[in-house]
């Protein structure tokens, strides 16, 4: 069998269905987890928080030594890991204590995930082609679809077999990893940039540009996580719907919306103009989360968690793709640098959520006011917890007003004509 680019390009796109399953499994079994283990909202909160912190980590060391190793070997090896994390999170639980036992399930697959987060972009980048935006979109897509994946399956799986078998749902979804990192082992993989074509790292952080791209891939990271990790606790819990609903109009229905943006724009992305369209995105990213987080009817409110899937669809290949157009040599390390900003929102955004719903569902005041509204102190802690999270779609308005400015003044390392049109 002849392997092509186009093999890589297709493994990398079951890559990112990986990433979406390490990090879209857990919350479908967080209530479960409540229940049988006894985890409070902090608890679950530190969960998120450890995953994406970890890839944090991971995306830091990567950057600087990604090149070094290998494509290939780090690929490869991020799948094994991703299968492991898998398996352990349904076997360790019952055989350690559980709380310890899903951090460290979450640690092992989250290092696979940070590799394969920090590496597929660059490939992708790096494979021949002349519309780059539009198919960092529809690669990006590919995390939805999968994210869709795996809210369905997994929901249909607990629904047939019981919340009781959970455990065999985590080893069943790491074949998924063992197939793609074997694939891995054969495509052809695209040469990084060479060394003296890339912008020195102290250059990039020069930028005041690349700057605000950095803050606002955190915020984008911030603004999809807090939706998508607490979505479905945040359907069963406070808005009173079933799981097996929550789990489709909640998580799946936002990944839905979040698939149809990527791949539009993947596929007609030349037309549009691309900061005009990140504008447009994080506008409606801020009222998605207004109509979640205060709509007393669980219809709209839902409708609200939906909408604001389709809102963060372009902002994180969005700011990847402007970021590549500002500086075209950056490569790996520009790559890595805003992933380690996408993973650090990714981190501290669904923990802030977690943070302040258990505060405000701990305090005398709201939970009086709470009972008069006719709200428990647990529903009412996570809509205020949901409604923090509006901060960060709001920054994401004032840098994308700040860059269409600076970009017009300041001069670009590696690149010195002004903004394209599309």
């Amino acid at each position: 069998m002849v392997h092509t680019f186009k093999r890589t390009i297709h493994a990398c796109y079951r890559g990112y269905i990986v990433q979406a399953a390490i990090n879209n499994l857990a919350p479908l079994l967080f209530v479960i987890f409540q229940q049988q283990f006894e985890l409070s909202l902090s608890m679950i909160g530190n969960l998120i928080f450890l995953n994406f912190g970890t890839q944090l980590v991971v995306d830091a060391i990567a950057v600087k030594f990604a090149d070094k190793i290998g494509y290939r070997k780090c690929m490869v090896t991020a799948h094994i890991l991703c299968a492991v994390g898998l398996v352990a999170l349904g076997i360790l639980p019952n055989v350690i204590t559980p709380y310890a036992g899903l951090c460290l399930a979450v640690i092992l697959y989250a290092i696979g995930g940070g590799l394969i987060e920090v590496l597929i972009s660059p490939i992708v980048d790096a494979v021949p082609g002349d519309d780059k935006a539009s198919a960092m979109s529809l690669l990006h897509s590919f995390y939805c679809w999968g994210q869709v994946l795996v809210v369905l399956l997994s929901t249909v799986f607990l629904q047939v077999f019981g919340h009781g078998l959970w455990i065999i749902l985590p080893v069943l979804w790491a074949v998924l990893p063992l197939a793609n990192g074997l694939s891995f082992l054969k495509v052809p993989i695209p040469t990084p940039a060479e060394e003296h074509e890339k912008i020195p790292i102290k250059k990039l952080l020069a930028s005041k540009i690349f700057m605000i791209a950095m803050i606002m891939m955190l915020c984008a990271g911030a603004a999809e996580l807090s939706m998508a990790q607490w979505s479905s606790l945040f359907a069963e819990r406070a808005l009173g719907v079933s799981k097996v609903m929550g789990d489709l109009l909640g998580p799946c229905l936002f990944a839905v919306f979040m698939g149809l943006g990527r791949t539009f724009y993947g596929l007609w992305g030349k037309r549009i103009n691309l900061t005009g369209a990140l504008l447009v995105c994080s506008v409606l990213c801020v009222a998605s989360y207004l109509l979640a987080s205060l709509a007393n009817n669980p219809v709209f409110a839902l409708m609200g968690c939906s909408l604001c899937g389709l809102a963060v669809s372009l902002l994180w290949p969005g700011m990847l793709s402007y970021s590549s157009e500002c500086y075209p040599g950056g490569g790996t390390a520009m790559f890595g640098i805003l992933a380690i900003c996408g993973d650090i929102g990714c981190s501290i955004g669904p923990w802030i959520t977690g943070f302040v719903s258990e505060g405000a569902q701990n305090s005398p005041a709201l939970v009086a006011q709470a009972a008069a509204d006719g709200f428990t102190p647990e529903q009412i802690g996570l809509r205020i917890g949901l409604l923090s999270a509006i901060l960060f779609p709001i920054i994401i308005v004032g840098g994308i007003i700040a860059m269409k400015r600076m970009r017009k003044t300041e001069k670009l390392p590696g690149r010195v004509e002004a903004e394209p049109e599309r």
